[in-house]
């Protein structure tokens, strides 16, 4: 049988060490001897002995941030030894290494998996309050492999200048950055811009770090009393 199909650009890449790294553009292979956490619904395929738990968003105290707040991850433990492929929509995958000390705020829609090694919060973000109906991301610590998703190539912005973005496509972001918010109208920008209220505004960053920006939006959610009520409550819990 022969079709370009069955070319080397599509067979499945072979690695002597166990760990996570990216199969194509669109999918993520992991080698597991161990244990990693994934998007829950994101497994293709596998081979091997892998099982699979599904855990909420993480313990019980990130499933109840995650029911107020609308962020955060439903993850599933991957555990045993195999091959596991991963992908969420045809969306791109980027592999992040996080070393001792580092710490990434990203949107909970854009985690496709991790390490087992690192650690993870649901975290208010700083500057946008009551104001954005409480903005909330997560944030990832400690030592290890992150993979990540965006709706096309993104940009990596470095913060040199006072830098704004559309929350609706800001994907991650340094956790170490000083992040706000500004309306629109403030900016000339009208009411172009919006997220989680009738409220349009752009975010900010300033200090030392990076924005990672995709070339889409999300879509934004929509608030109500009862949305921004929940996020005060969380926001009083995290502060």
């Amino acid at each position: 049988m022969r079709s370009a199909l069955f070319s080397a650009e599509n067979l499945e890449k072979e690695s002597a060490q166990p760990g996570m790294r990216l199969q194509n553009a669109k999918m993520l292979k992991i080698e597991l001897n161990g244990e990693a956490m994934a998007r829950v619904g994101s497994m293709v395929a596998y081979q091997g002995q892998v099982q699979f738990q599904a855990l909420g968003s993480g313990g019980l105290g990130k499933f109840l941030k995650q029911k107020l707040t609308g962020e955060g991850v439903p993850l599933m433990k991957l555990t045993g030894r195999g091959d596991v492929f991963l992908a969420d929509f045809a969306k791109d995958v980027h592999i992040i290494d996080l070393e001792p000390g580092d710490a990434l705020s990203i949107n909970g829609s854009s985690v496709l998996a991790f390490d087992s090694s690192l650690q993870y919060d649901i975290k208010m973000v700083g500057g946008t309050g009551m104001a954005a109906s409480g903005l909330f991301n997560c944030v990832f610590s400690g030592h290890g492999r992150i993979a990540i998703t965006t709706k096309g190539t993104p940009v990596v912005l470095n913060v040199d200048a006072p830098t704004y973005v559309d929350p609706q496509a800001a994907v991650c972001w340094s956790a170490s950055l000083q992040t706000g918010y500004h309306r629109a109208e403030q900016l000339g920008l009208g009411t172009l811009l919006g997220r989680t209220t009738g409220e349009a505004f752009t975010m900010s960053f300033a200090g030392q770090g990076f924005v990672v920006v995709q070339p889409s939006e999300e879509p934004p959610i929509q608030g109500s009393g009862t949305q921004q009520q929940q996020g005060g409550l969380l926001g009083n819990l995290l502060s």
